[in-house]
């Protein structure tokens, strides 16, 4: 019964370029997990509020019938139903990775989100000063990161975990730029505002290093 569980695909709505998504793509290839995609048009999100109550994407879909909003959410769904290999190891690692998660999305993820709405809702005129403030909280970030990877592969281990599924796919932009037909502006954000510098040879081989695995 658990072997034909796993050859079961879950069901995911997406749209194309969503970084939300691909934390979900890392995952599901990790843990070796067949996914039936469903491409919802950006412009008509009609099929994904049908499934889910809610505008936005990742959606997964189970084949218990359940369906989860939210990426994070949908990895800690993933992690209880295919334990195995894990995102979220043990005690006491699994305590730092879930609070790296948190903070990534209650400080992070904000941080860059504001530096957005700055430049649209005070579009042609943005507080330059605290665009600079943002900026260098980014940049504060970077070093972060680099730091962790002092003695390591990964973020918090020496393999992938769920704190490298929720950073790589926002930090990445930071080396790799803007893929061609890109034009989201919180993708150029993520470009302009966290450049990398010469002590972040460690954040440049880990966002090589997690590009070169499989998404689902």
């Amino acid at each position: 019964m658990l072997a034909d569980r796993y050859l079961r695909a879950v069901r995911v709505w997406r749209i194309p370029l969503s970084t939300n998504v691909e934390r979900v793509a890392l995952a599901l290839a990790h843990k070796g997990h067949t996914v039936e995609w469903v491409d919802a048009d950006p412009a008509d999100r009609a099929s994904v509020v049908e499934v889910s109550g809610q505008s936005r994407v990742p959606v997964l879909e189970d084949d218990d019938g359940s369906v989860i909003t939210g990426s994070t959410t949908i990895l800690e769904h993933l992690e209880r139903r295919f334990p195995e290999p894990r995102l979220f190891p043990e005690e006491p690692l699994g305590a730092e990775v879930k609070l790296f998660v948190d903070w990534f999305e209650r400080a992070w993820k904000p941080t860059a989100a504001a530096i957005e709405d700055e430049l649209v809702d005070r579009a042609p005129e943005p507080d330059r000063q605290r665009l600079a403030l943002l900026r260098t909280r980014l940049a504060g970030a970077l070093d972060l990161f680099e730091g962790l990877l002092a003695d390591r592969e990964f973020l918090l281990s020496e393999r992938l975990t769920a704190a490298d599924c929720v950073a790589f796919p926002f930090i990445k932009y930071a080396a790799l730029g803007m893929p061609p037909n890109d034009e989201k502006l919180f993708h150029r954000i993520l470009v302009d505002y966290q450049p990398l510098a010469q002590h972040h040879a460690r954040v440049r081989e880990w966002i090589a290093r997690v590009d070169a695995l499989p998404r689902a």
